[in-house]
């Protein structure tokens, strides 16, 4: 049973949220605030973070700089907010997806449903390759200092190890593998993140930003 994290300082949608998570088959904890909610997801055994942005004490902006590194697990932010700017802010610090209120209960299950199926296949994929290492040698594909590992899932640039999400991994070593030839938004969101995902391909940019930054 995957284990859900609401951050949600409105009681009203947060008692939603859970209801309807719960009645589909989830385990879901509820915190109004977002005080120590960085420190309780790292240390905390969660498959999902459902993240409110504006919150008392820390904001969801704070919250997801300050996990995203750490750990990798799927971010979907809610808000009340619309304008692009806040939608693609909270993208650029790592979130996986954005829904802004009022939003249909139905299409809340289906996002963190696609979510978690793309994160179990990415995450039991990385397990049989951690699992094969011992019988086939690793992987490696250099570009100038950086080296990509495709099978222990590491990027370094020269002698320092750069944390990657697994979506951010796939964007690049999709495209490593892949040198010289240019990919509509279209294109790399369907081979990325699959015809499942609830979203749209702005979010390939997104991504590519923090690709790049990095």
């Amino acid at each position: 049973m995957a284990k859900i994290l609401i951050v949600e300082d409105d009681e009203e949608i947060a008692l939603l949220e859970r209801d309807y998570l719960e009645v589909s088959g989830y385990e879901v904890e509820v915190k109004s605030d977002g005080n120590g909610v960085a420190e309780q997801v790292i240390h905390g055994d969660y498959d999902l973070l459902i993240l409110d942005l504006m919150l008392p004490g820390v904001s969801g902006y704070d919250i997801c700089k300050a996990i995203r590194d750490q750990v990798d697990i799927p971010i979907l932010m809610v808000t009340a907010k619309t304008e692009t700017i806040d939608k693609i802010r909270g993208l650029g610090l790592g979130a996986d997806d954005y829904i802004a209120k009022p939003f249909d209960p139905a299409e809340l299950i289906a996002r963190v449903q696609a979510h978690l199926r793309r994160f179990e296949r990415l995450t039991h994929r990385t397990q049989e390759t951690q699992q094969e290492e011992h019988i086939v040698a690793e992987r490696e594909i250099c570009i100038g200092n950086v080296r990509i590992q495709t099978r222990s899932w590491k990027v370094y640039k020269g002698e320092e190890e750069i944390k990657f999400p697994h979506r951010e991994f796939e964007l690049l070593k999709f495209l490593a593998l892949n040198p010289n030839i240019v990919f509509s938004k279209e294109t790399l969101f369907e081979r990325i993140w699959g015809y499942d995902y609830v979203g749209d391909s702005a979010t390939v940019t997104v991504h590519i930003n923090r690709v790049r930054e990095k």
